[in-house]
């Protein structure tokens, strides 16, 4: 047996041996043999373009419309965490200025409440001087009594081209009610 008659496809009984091993019926027209061709490694079909030769890889054909997703996913991932970024940073920032404008009210309000014997103009001007420097406007000074009643407000711009604003209102006067401690006992 020569070399030639060991490569060439064999007929076994009317059957045609493919390259899996399994048997087909031999059809009555003569097609040459597919000594060429090769399996695709996913498809699991032929590519009788490109021969096989020993070392080669496998041709796919099957992925070539996932060419390239990896850096579209990779895209969108990075574009979304910089969304939530972005939303957790004007959150972040709306929260902050909340928390300025309740120190601004309430500082003002202590301070304005020591200079309410001295008329409600005087209280009402320490109350501004102080939230000023606490980066606050003042928008409302009340006196009810002996309480000073303050409302603070402080802009914030938590994305560019959005302007928000965090008020806060605090009361200051004289303790009132029944004091017990040390000294009553």
């Amino acid at each position: 047996m020569t070399t030639a008659d060991r490569s060439a496809p064999r007929a076994r009984h009317g059957l045609d041996w493919n390259w899996s091993g399994r048997g087909r019926r031999r059809s009555t027209v003569q097609r040459p043999p597919d000594r060429g061709s090769r399996p695709l490694s996913r498809c699991g079909g032929f590519d009788a373009r490109r021969p096989a030769s020993r070392g080669c890889q496998p041709v796919s054909r099957c992925g070539g419309s996932d060419r390239g997703s990896a850096t579209l996913w990779l895209l969108a991932v990075g574009l979304v965490l910089v969304v939530f970024s972005l939303g957790a940073a004007a959150i972040g920032a709306a929260r902050v200025a909340r928390h300025q404008a309740r120190v601004a009210a309430d500082l003002g309000a202590l301070a304005g409440a020591t200079q309410v014997l001295a008329g409600p103009d005087q209280a009402c001007a320490r109350a501004t001087a102080i939230a000023a420097a606490n980066s606050a406007r003042l928008t409302g000074c009340t006196l009810d009594g002996l309480d000073l009643l303050v409302t603070a407000e402080v802009t914030v711009e938590p994305l560019p081209g959005m302007t928000r604003v965090a008020s806060a209102t605090a009361r200051a006067g004289p303790v009132r009610g029944e004091q017990t401690g040390p000294a009553d006992t």
